[in-house]
């Protein structure tokens, strides 16, 4: 990792992605940081990233977890877990508000492992989502 400066050895100007996002509390483990990366769930500036992938200040993070897309930009490079409170201070969260729990009543769910949903089932799905046919 680069340092800014020799005289200043605590201003890291670029870290890696996966530790970066474990550091500033997006996911509980580095390894999980790391498979999100390997998976395609984490993207830096638009493009997929690697878990090795540097990102430096003002990059954006697009980061989705359970469903949920996440979008930071970095404010501070930090590779050390810290206390929450400094981990916000790393980054400017940028995600959109979740939805209200009257549109989440009203989707569909199927139990998990119930299978494909059939032709009649899709259908009422696209319906309700507003889909064109």
């Amino acid at each position: 990792m680069a340092r800014a400066e020799p005289g200043n050895q605590n201003t890291l100007t670029q870290a890696r992605v996966d530790s970066w996002t474990w550091a500033v509390r997006l996911f509980k483990t580095r390894s999980a940081a790391a498979e999100a990366c390997r998976g395609g769930h984490v993207r830096v500036n638009g493009v997929a990233a690697k878990p090795a992938q540097p990102v430096r200040p003002g990059d954006e993070v697009r980061i989705r977890i359970s469903g949920i897309e996440r979008i930071v930009i970095v404010e501070r490079v930090i590779t050390k877990r810290v206390s929450a409170p400094i981990a916000a201070q790393c980054l400017i969260d940028r995600s959109p508000p979740p939805p209200s729990r009257e549109i989440l009543a009203t989707m569909p769910r199927r139990d998990r492992g119930a299978g494909r949903p059939t032709k009649r089932e899709r259908r009422e799905t696209d319906r309700l989502l507003g889909r064109p046919d």
